[in-house]
């Protein structure tokens, strides 16, 4: 709720793009405060993404094991991946379960919109539960590695604790996944 003084919004300027790449696009913007003041405003434009919680059955989930470049360390995470042009948030999650795990789903339920990085970035991710699956093997993107694994849901949840799973969207989607069971939701 909003009222004319806590309305803090800012009108953009002027807006350049400083850096485009295969996967997102840097912009500078000159902006105008909500006093009349101007300020730079430096982010990120990114396609969005999906986020997959993949259940073989009410206590086992698929999760995946790769290096992560920028902290040069392997991550245990969620299967994940970014919209293609065009392309729907579920089609996208159905793609990446396949390509990453080798898995279908019958049986898809979307679960919540985040903004991981609201600070910096217009990055949306949805996350979806997908159940009922079926082996039909992968097919990893050329470049990309990663290990599959199933593991007891306690067990993802314990490594969430002891800072094993560290990665933010691995974390969200495990604790989602927790509450659903803890309510016994389907």
């Amino acid at each position: 709720m909003t009222d004319k003084h806590s309305d803090f919004t800012e009108t953009t300027l002027d807006s350049k793009a400083v850096y485009r790449g295969g996967f997102f696009e840097v912009l500078r913007d000159e902006v105008r405060l909500p006093d009349g003041k101007t300020a730079t405003r430096e982010y990120i434009r990114h396609p969005g993404a999906v986020m997959i919680v993949p259940l073989l059955d009410e206590h086992t989930v698929i999760l995946v094991r790769q290096f992560r470049y920028p902290l040069g360390r392997h991550f245990i995470e969620v299967p994940a991946g970014k919209m293609e042009p065009g392309e729907a948030p579920l089609a996208t999650a159905k793609r990446e379960l396949i390509e990453e795990c080798g898995y279908e789903a019958a049986t898809w339920q979307h679960l919540t919109t985040l903004h991981p990085c609201i600070g910096y970035s217009d990055e949306r991710i949805e996350l979806y539960v997908a159940r009922d699956l079926r082996h039909v093997g992968s097919g990893l993107d050329d470049g990309e590695f990663l290990e599959v694994l199933s593991m007891p849901v306690d067990r993802a949840l314990e490594w969430v604790r002891q800072g094993k799973i560290t990665e933010v969207k691995a974390i969200i989607g495990l604790m989602w996944l927790e509450r659903m069971l803890k309510e016994g939701k389907r």
